[in-house]
């Protein structure tokens, strides 16, 4: 029996095999760069040394930036992974095109002990079954609705699904909830939108620390933040965009991303999905460019929300 199909709530624009066809094999005008002189380089690294992460804090969150949309959040004596991505390809195969371009900032082998690993959705930019399978110890597996079948089969393990807007409860005090984004999912051409897609909220130690998840912009971000906000911390995309009739309905550009920031009422956030692998078509330093200029334009703090290199981490602290 095939699992239900999953699909967005609110209406968007969409696209078809011949869009994308015309966009691989480049024909018709070409979509430019805003920014054309950003330089196409991956972002810049550094160590994230094993002894500054080896234990949770004993007050707040510590968030550490892996690369790409991946992240080790460390809190309330819990260590989570968000969508760890660790192979050289984001792909079901070697693909130059899909090469990791930015190198770990650690290594695997080198990361804490996992309690929590938290997975979006299925795309392989977020769902890397080898890195999952070479977490030691028994880690709780939590994902996104109607991916769990699947993913039990190939790690041999017991997983949570969990349905937008629904909270469980990770450890004595510390919450996570899935909330909604508009995306879609597929591992292979015969099982689109199979699986959900979500971002994921978590609180504990009088914090909120949210990661939006793979997602277009939406009318889901200001109802995240009137019903969830303020956010103290959020880990916002900002990549991957170009060009926008085809990546619109899936994913935000800086401008959108910035949106998001202030509908979801963060007080900080740091920009993620760029840097580490070329997905589309902008330059891949162009997203945190344009994220500044943004910042700048609305006249908000340039500091609230940035663009750092990979290895980065960010102490998050309850709001007194």
């Amino acid at each position: 029996m095939a699992r239900p199909k999953f699909s967005n709530p609110w209406h968007h624009e969409d696209h078809g095999i011949l869009d994308i066809l015309k966009w691989k094999f480049k024909i018709g005008p070409q979509e430019q760069p805003l920014i054309p002189e950003a330089p196409d380089e991956p972002a810049a690294v550094v160590p994230l040394k094993p002894e500054k992460i080896r234990e949770a804090p004993a007050k707040g969150w510590r968030v550490a930036w892996l690369g790409h949309a991946s992240f080790l959040v460390q809190g309330c004596g819990l260590s989570i992974l968000i969508d760890p991505v660790f192979s050289e390809f984001c792909a079901p195969f070697e693909m130059k095109s899909f090469r990791r371009r930015a190198p770990l900032p650690i290594s695997p082998s080198d990361l804490p002990r996992i309690d929590v690993v938290l997975l979006t959705h299925g795309h392989y930019d977020h769902l890397d079954l080898a890195a999952l399978k070479a977490l030691p110890g028994e880690p709780r597996w939590v994902i996104a609705e109607g991916h769990a079948d699947w993913l039990e089969k190939r790690l041999s393990k017991k997983c949570q699904e969990v349905a937008w807007h629904e909270k469980v409860e990770l450890a004595a005090d510390v919450t996570v909830m899935a909330t909604p984004a508009q995306h879609f999912t597929a591992r292979t051409p015969f099982d689109r939108n199979r699986g959900h897609w979500c971002g994921w909220l978590i609180e504990g130690g009088g914090c909120k620390v949210w990661h939006a998840g793979d997602s277009a912009y939406c009318a889901a971000f200001p109802e995240i933040g009137e019903f969830y906000g303020p956010i103290d911390f959020g880990m916002i995309p900002i990549g991957a965009y170009q060009p926008r009739k085809i990546m619109k309905p899936m994913h935000m550009n800086p401008e959108e991303a910035v949106q998001v920031f202030s509908d979801t009422r963060c007080r900080r956030a740091v920009g993620m999905h760029w840097g580490t692998f070329t997905l589309t078509d902008e330059p891949m330093q162009e997203p945190a460019l344009r994220l500044r200029r943004e910042m700048g334009r609305r006249g908000l703090d340039l500091d609230a929300f940035t663009a750092e290199p990979i290895g980065s981490q960010w102490n998050v602290t309850a709001q007194v």
